[in-house]
């Protein structure tokens, strides 16, 4: 059996786990009997206002310790691991995976490939269900871990089997079956392979996945991203312009058909495909409350929408301000249109926007996300930068100001000789940001 170690790292101060003795170092062992596994159990048992600890502490004594609380109040400890439990890997080896077309010589958690349910609950990540098992989906069906957000790629199960590389693939589909019937609610997402997913078979996979309707909120069709290191992996081709075209033709056609029976679209393009296919953005209300932005689904438009609010309420003046934005190329067309908008309303603005090429994973690679700082420095040396650098903030590792590469903030800002803004995602944020209002949630160096 797994031993689940749940060492504490930090006690609050004046925190019941401080009263009762307990220490940085300490185990938990169980809660009123129960084991715990991870920390929706801690979470679940210690909902309870009579709660019954046994720890262990650092000298091998084991304290059983009584405590009564309101259910809501909390113990005031922190776990060295905050799912109290390891991160589950991939057991597949998926013909698009982008980890495997990573380069070597990277920071070592940029390679680890998680197919874990409870990050899908925690941190939205998408799972592919391969590594579920029936003890998982009902922890999710009791304790209510909704949304669960899935990777179904298709749902051909023998040609499921052969994009993931796993002969379970195609038989773990079965398990929404299992979600649908415990009423848990679900987002898809279908990454197309030109060639593969393609075609017949998307047709085949919106209409199979409407079966799950109204819990299957949303299903996103996202284009592969393919770098420059693919030397032995499965031969994938890039979208065309009339492969982009085909393929909003199926999803528009499906949206209309929906949303007549259910009031939504439900199954969204990535911003990729009208930019690739030079097709304008749906208006806002296509996109059902945005259900799937970080998987690059209205990312553009409710930016457009945010900045257009925001953009209504300026009355402009005449100071002189110069700035540099630089992006992504998928952006880049975007922050354009913002950036001689803005110039209109203020005469002596300059914004000079910057398309950055992707040469660390290749050309294909066009989202602001993926680049890194080395790209940045040598693309932007010796341009007209003004008195900052805005950068987006998906550029940078979570809650870190550090590039892909591991170049800090400061070092990008050194060898640019320019002060660096980075900015949150929404309109008002770029907006301040241009203008140098300095929103509050801004990194600046």
């Amino acid at each position: 059996m797994k031993i689940h170690e749940h060492i504490i790292k930090r006690v609050a101060a004046g925190s019941i786990a401080e009263e009762m003795g307990i220490e940085p170092g300490d185990r938990l062992l169980s809660v009123n009997g129960n084991e715990i596994e991870d920390i929706f159990d801690y979470q679940y048992y210690m909902e309870e206002e009579e709660v019954l600890l046994l720890v262990e502490k650092e000298n091998g004594e084991q304290w059983e310790l009584e405590i009564g609380k309101d259910a809501d109040e909390q113990l005031g400890v922190e776990f060295e691991s905050g799912l109290m439990d390891e991160y589950r890997s991939c057991c597949n080896k998926c013909m698009f995976c982008f980890i495997d077309q990573m380069p070597e010589g990277m920071r070592e958690t940029l390679y680890f490939k998680d197919d874990d349910s409870r990050l899908s609950f925690l941190q939205g990540n998408y799972v592919t269900l391969t590594n579920m098992s029936s003890h998982d989906i009902e922890r999710i069906i009791r304790y209510r871990l909704e949304p669960i957000n899935i990777s179904f790629q298709t749902t051909n199960p023998k040609l499921r089997c052969k994009m993931l590389h796993n002969r379970f693939a195609g038989e773990a589909l079965k398990k929404v079956d299992l979600l649908y019937e415990g009423g848990i609610e679900m987002n898809g997402q279908i990454v197309l392979c030109r060639g593969i997913n393609d075609g017949e078979e998307l047709e085949r996979s919106i209409r199979d996945l409407t079966r799950y309707l109204p819990l299957l909120k949303s299903v996103s069709v996202v284009p592969v991203g393919l770098t420059k290191y693919r030397d032995g992996l499965y031969p994938l081709e890039p979208f065309t312009k009339e492969d982009a075209r085909e393929v909003l033709s199926v999803i528009h056609r499906w949206q209309e058909k929906i949303y007549e029976e259910y009031g939504l679209h439900f199954v969204h393009a990535g911003d990729e495909w009208y930019l690739l296919a030079e097709e304008d953005l749906p208006e806002e209300e296509r996109y059902d409350g945005y259900l799937q932005l970080e998987n690059g689904v209205g990312m553009l438009r409710l930016l457009l929408s945010e900045f257009e609010e925001g953009y209504r309420a300026l009355s402009g003046d005449g100071s002189a301000r110069e700035v540099s934005l630089a992006t992504g190329r998928l952006a880049y067309p975007c922050l354009c249109g913002i950036a001689r908008k803005l110039e209109q309303k203020y005469p002596k603005l300059k914004v000079h926007v910057y398309p950055i090429r992707n040469d660390f994973f290749g050309e294909r690679i066009t989202v602001s996300g993926l680049l890194t700082a080395g790209d940045l420095i040598r693309q932007l040396e010796g341009k007209e930068l003004g008195s900052r650098l805005l950068l987006p903030c998906n550029m940078l590792k979570a809650d870190e100001d550090v590039f892909l590469d591991d170049f800090t903030v400061s070092q990008v800002s050194d060898a640019l000789q320019v002060p660096i803004v980075i900015v949150k995602s929404s309109g008002q944020d770029l907006i301040h940001s241009i203008l140098d209002s300095s929103p509050e949630n801004e990194f600046r160096v």
